[in-house]
């Protein structure tokens, strides 16, 4: 199956994309491709990746162009491509569920995926998400209202959160 590869200019800095047929497999805030490709499960990670144009790409492409356009809930509608444990997934199905402008805490999202004790694990998978974005793990915070961490850095979380606020 091709995997392919895109960046853009977003006014959060570099976005790029790892995509196939299936759907998106990784995506940040950076132009290191290779970095995006490291946090693609290992079953999944392409042996060649070209730069190119595909129905994925093009489709995940437009949608981070959308969100950045206004249209907030654009990337909930590309599919995610990702290989990872039972409840990690269910984290990362949860997260797609967050409408923009709302924003949980860690034991919110430990709940909503199905293991109110496992707050842990779902900061754990908030923090290995590979679609960011697609994934929007910027809108979970701390139970005292900070930030918390983000892969991309504060500044980053920040501005998404203010965007959808």
């Amino acid at each position: 199956m091709l995997t392919q590869w895109v960046t853009l200019l977003t006014p959060d800095g570099t976005f790029g994309i790892v995509a196939n047929s299936e759907g998106v497999l990784a995506a940040g805030w950076t132009d290191d491709i290779e970095s995006l490709v490291a946090l693609i499960h290992p079953s999944r990670r392409p042996d060649q990746l070209p730069r190119s144009a595909g129905l994925a790409l093009d489709s995940a492409r437009a949608a981070v162009e959308a969100y950045y356009a206004g249209d907030l809930a654009a990337p909930m509608s590309i599919p995610i491509c990702q290989t990872s444990s039972p409840f990690r997934l269910r984290v990362w199905e949860a997260l797609r569920t967050i409408p923009a402008g709302q924003r949980l805490t860690y034991t919110d999202l430990a709940t909503r995926a199905g293991n109110a004790l496992a707050i842990r694990a779902a900061g754990s998978a908030c923090a290995l998400n590979p679609a960011a974005l697609f994934q929007p793990c910027h809108r979970i915070v701390r139970r005292d209202g900070k930030l918390g961490g983000f892969r991309y850095g504060l500044p980053i979380k920040a501005a998404l959160l203010a965007r959808e606020a």
